[in-house]
This record gives structure tokens, sequence and C-alpha cells, in this order.
């Protein structure tokens, strides 16, 4: 399962350098956290601070994307008429296991989740492409005899 899968690759996340001395480790730390700069947050996923990456299976986390409950709201702070869209933290946390808690979702994990689903959605498109020339193919050998005038029944 898919989240079984994210809380390995979790678990297994450690610098890839050798060298553990805590200015290697602040080091890493540091490049780790996301920055605000002019175009918004950037985060610094390298290998040199995350670990080898675990491949995903595509199609499991769009079916945890199709589950998830998604919908608008607002926070108690903002005006009445502030509107956002998007799952709950909880429901996010439940569904892939990403982030620190369940009271925050990491942008760097939602753009990851939407990147393997769309990933998945060209693959599907692709198959689905590959199966309709076939039925095309099959349908022009069957109408083939019809517009020579030849019939193939007797």
């Amino acid at each position: 399962m898919i989240i079984d899968t994210v809380r390995r690759a979790v678990r297994r996340l450690r610098p890839a350098r050798p060298d553990r001395s805590p200015r290697a480790r602040a080091d890493h730390l540091s490049r780790a956290r996301a920055s605000a700069g002019p175009a918004g947050l950037a985060s610094a996923a390298t290998p040199d601070t995350t670990g080898p990456a675990d491949a995903l299976n595509g199609y499991e986390v769009l079916d945890e994307v199709l589950r998830l409950p998604v919908g608008t709201w607002r926070y108690l702070w903002d005006p009445p008429h502030v509107r956002h869209l998007g799952p709950m933290a909880q429901d996010w946390h439940a569904a892939f296991g990403l982030g620190a808690d369940n009271v925050t979702i990491s942008a760097t994990d939602t753009n990851g989740v939407a990147l393997v689903c769309v990933q998945a959605l060209h693959r599907h498109i692709d198959d689905l492409r590959t199966q309709i020339t076939v039925l095309q193919d099959r349908i022009a050998r069957l109408e083939e005899p019809h517009r020579s005038g030849t019939s193939t029944t007797p």
C-alpha cells in the first residue's frame, strides 16, 4: 500500500554524506529548510539533503487522491469572504502519511503528490490511446470486405 511505501521511505531518509559531525548535520538541515523568495517557497530537496528517493506507484497515489475529501473552508481568523480549497490536514496525513504532523500540509508534499498523479494520468492516457488504435485497426479490417463489395457472410 502507498502509505507503507511512503512511511518506509520517510524512515530511511538520511544525509547522503558519511560525515556525521554536528557541522555537517547543521549544513544539511539548513539546506533542507524551505526558503521564501520572490517566487514563493522553495524546497531544497536534493540527493545531498534527502538521501535516496523511493519510486512510488502513481496509480496507488491517484487512488488515494480520489478518496481524499476536498472542500472549501476558511481559517477562523480569515474574513468571512475569504475561502480556501483543499483537504484537511488530518485527512491528508491519514491518506499519505507525509509531513511532520497531522495539522499541517507541506507544499512540497502537495506538489509531489500532484506530479505523481499527472504522471499516472499521462500513462493512463497513453494506454487508452494504444487501445483506441488497436480497436480502430480491428474495425478497419472488419469493414474492409464491405468497402470492396465482397461479403464475409455466405
